[in-house]
């Protein structure tokens, strides 16, 4: 019998993708060791709480005693080694979750620290830091002060030592790379930073956990952070939950942020789960083998783009700390063939094609390529990039590796036919 191509692919496309998948072999072993790891500690948590049918029947009105929220919510406090946690549709993103626990924890008066230089641009209205009259930190009298990120673009232990000392209301740690080529924190470096506050201060230790999740087999919460919170169409929803968020950590502080999420005085007691307990539930436990697909997908992508001679990062040899893979381009017009050809790989949407534009919030032209399920899902395979030096694109996702696979091949079959590689 004799297989069909349902794609055409160069044969130079064919042999570099082969050389890729040597390459990355040692990586994915230790990827789908994590991957075991975690799916396990999920499967405990599920066991444990002793989840059944009826968790997944859905809630109208006030909600109160939704059983299957209240054990969702004691799933991800025990899959994160955290001692309580929320989690709930009604959060809208991953900012949105992230500015509800801001708000919910600090006062007037406060002060919160970031020391992994400045957090990603949507952040940036939240804290005050653009987006006058808002409604921002700043606005209700929260103090913002920084520590930048050293030469190396990793967190300089030193000036945190020295900043902390001031005793501010909170630490604020950025787990991700976002859109930058700095370093992603492995939980490791995460627990340093801890250390050093722990010892210095009395200040919360807040980690911004998006695309972190499931990446490695602990999470910061396990290493002494007191809050983080991250987006359910990231790593932690699985592909399934189709919108929220969670916040996980000390009981007391996330109690704070439920009363912000919903009123002083009913916190977590109330908020209906409609339908969406099951695809919820379902996310989480296949949250695990979903974000090691993303991991392959990485670095398969790094090792291809390498032996086409980019700089990557991070190498396709290096331990991961988060889903995003960079690809220094070096051109707009390589960066805009790849970000086609990915979505031309896409389950939904290939037929369209990308165009830079004039995106609110960016001072220069950006790309998008995404072709989700569920509308601007993380985990799913795309591809984005501003249109300035070093011509970096970011790609991130991937539900199963086969397809993410087919689509970076598709990106680099793009990029030769128009002879930019």
């Amino acid at each position: 019998m004799m297989n069909k191509e349902f794609f055409t692919f160069d044969e130079r496309i064919k042999e570099v993708s082969k050389k890729a998948l040597a390459k990355a072999s040692s990586m994915f072993n230790e990827i789908e060791e994590i991957t075991e790891y975690n799916q396990q500690k999920v499967l405990a948590a599920f066991i444990n709480n002793n989840v059944c049918e009826a968790d997944f029947c859905g809630t109208t009105g006030y909600g109160y005693g939704d059983r299957g929220r209240d054990k969702l919510d004691k799933i991800y406090a025990e899959a994160f080694g955290a001692e309580d946690a929320i989690v709930r549709h009604t959060f809208t993103c991953g900012t949105h979750t992230l500015a509800v626990a801001l708000f919910g924890i600090l006062r007037p008066g406060d002060t919160m620290l970031c020391v992994t230089g400045t957090p990603y641009d949507t952040i940036h209205s939240v804290i005050g830091l653009s987006g006058e009259g808002m409604g921002s930190l700043k606005e209700f009298g929260v103090n913002y002060a920084q520590v930048d990120l050293n030469a190396d673009g990793r967190p300089d232990l030193d000036a945190i030592r020295e900043a902390v000392k001031s005793n501010p209301k909170m630490v604020y740690i950025q787990r991700s790379r976002g859109y930058s080529l700095r370093p992603s924190l492995s939980v490791d470096e995460i627990g340093e930073i801890v250390d050093i506050v722990k010892a210095n201060s009395d200040a919360v230790v807040m980690v911004d956990n998006c695309y972190g999740e499931f990446v490695e087999t602990r999470e910061p919460t396990e290493v002494g952070a007191d809050i983080i919170a991250g987006s359910l169409i990231k790593n932690a929803g699985g592909a399934l939950a189709r919108t929220g968020g969670y916040i996980a950590g000390k009981k007391e502080l996330v109690e704070l942020c439920a009363y912000r999420a919903t009123t002083p005085g009913l916190g977590k007691e109330v908020g209906c789960s409609l339908d969406e307990n099951r695809n919820m539930f379902m996310g989480v436990f296949n949250a695990p083998n979903v974000v090691g697909s993303a991991l392959k997908a990485a670095v398969f992508a790094a090792a291809m783009f390498e032996d086409f001679g980019f700089s990557v990062t991070p190498a396709s040899n290096e331990s991961r700390h988060d889903i995003i893979q960079a690809l220094c381009l070096e051109t707009p017009e390589r960066l805009v063939a790849f970000c086609q050809g990915i979505q031309s790989g896409a389950p939904v949407d290939a037929y369209v094609v990308p165009e830079p534009w004039d995106m609110p919030g960016y001072d220069s032209k950006v790309i998008m390529a995404a072709g989700a399920f569920i509308m601007g899902s993380s985990i799913e395979l795309s591809a984005d990039a501003p249109l300035r030096e070093p011509y970096a694109v970011w790609l991130q996702g991937g539900i199963n590796f086969s397809s993410a696979k087919t689509a970076i091949m598709l990106a680099a079959q793009k990029l030769l036919k128009e002879g930019l590689i």
